[in-house]
């Protein structure tokens, strides 16, 4: 099969499409032939050398995909259209993927649609419901909203019921988040999130926050999250070392949780699977939810679309389209 190889660590030239191995299918594997796949910022990590993949999984780049089933297994038969979350080998021609993480693709949906719902969609469901029993009813603050989990997060937290508060910052994002259904939108660069949540909030603070950014945003968060609120940590672009003083913790009653979906074991991948399949699958026939895309390459311009992913300009998703 075609692929994007890696021969050593770098930027983004380092990615070249080549030839590599068909991948090997574990017992319970189905064979996917790949139509698109989609840019994570754990791609960029992986491709830098700074975040190996887990045990047995595929050395390639590609945590999602969205194509073909090759051969008829269990309900599934050959040439049935799926998406799924893998823990590697998405940006290639096949990939081999758990059985129990395959959802089927809206039939108002395209593949490179397709390739931008599954990593971001099941994290932002995790950490929401999952993780943070995000309830209707109750407040969240989403940071990044216009990067691809806070698209996702946006549109699932409203659909759940939620009073939506997200950060970004320029005006193009902030307007995107809100056309996704966002309440309240904050451009970090302009004021303190902090006291603008506390005043959309009546001084309460949020149940939920979704956190990318990391330690820099320690004590801004402890200032904006209620009493018995749910603080998820899912990255840490701005750092992942700081100071903290666990008072607040203890004095607010705050639960802390941190994810990575890649190593998640696999039953639990797959009972999350199953949940958001449940939930979502028909919002997204009926346009209650959408994917969002940035831009759509094809799978030799790997390398152009990690120039993008890495100048944080982007709203959405970045997608590979494979021939």
């Amino acid at each position: 099969m075609r692929a994007i190889i890696i021969h050593e660590s770098g930027g983004p030239e380092v990615l070249t499409y080549g030839d590599a191995p068909d991948p090997q299918s574990a017992v319970g594997d189905v064979l996917v032939r790949v139509r698109a796949t989609a840019i994570n910022r754990a791609d960029v990590l992986q491709r830098m050398g700074n975040y190996a993949p887990p045990p047995g999984a595929s050395p390639i780049l590609g945590l999602e995909v969205a194509g073909e089933i090759v051969e008829s297994s269990g309900t599934w038969q050959a040439g049935d259209r799926v998406m799924a979350v893998i823990t590697g080998g998405g940006y290639a021609e096949l990939a081999a993927v758990p059985i129990g993480m395959l959802m089927r693709i809206p039939a108002n949906l395209s593949f490179e649609q397709a390739a931008a719902i599954p990593e971001v969609f099941l994290t932002a469901y995790l950490n929401l419901f999952t993780m943070g029993n995000l309830q209707s009813g109750e407040s969240v603050l989403i940071h990044a909203g216009a990067s691809g989990v806070g698209t996702a997060a946006i549109q699932l937290a409203k659909a759940a019921g939620a009073h939506v508060i997200v950060t970004a910052g320029s005006d193009d994002k902030l307007s995107r988040c809100r056309e996704l259904g966002a309440d309240v939108t904050i451009n970090y660069k302009n004021e303190s999130f902090a006291d603008r949540v506390l005043a959309e909030t009546d001084g309460r603070g949020v149940d939920v926050i979704l956190e990318f950014v990391g330690a820099p945003y320690w004590d801004l968060d402890m200032k904006a999250i209620a009493n018995k609120g749910r603080l998820l940590y899912i990255g840490f672009l701005g750092g992942s070392r700081g100071q903290i003083d666990l008072f607040g913790i203890m004095a607010k009653n705050l639960t802390l949780r941190g994810t990575t979906l890649r190593r998640t074991p696999l039953a639990d991948k797959v009972a999350l699977t199953h949940a958001f399949a449940d939930f979502a699958l028909k919002r997204f026939e009926r346009g209650e939810l959408v994917p969002v895309i940035d831009r759509i390459y094809p799978i030799e311009q790997a390398a152009d679309a990690h120039r993008r992913i890495e100048t944080n300009d982007t709203i959405g998703k970045l997608v590979l389209s494979v021939p």
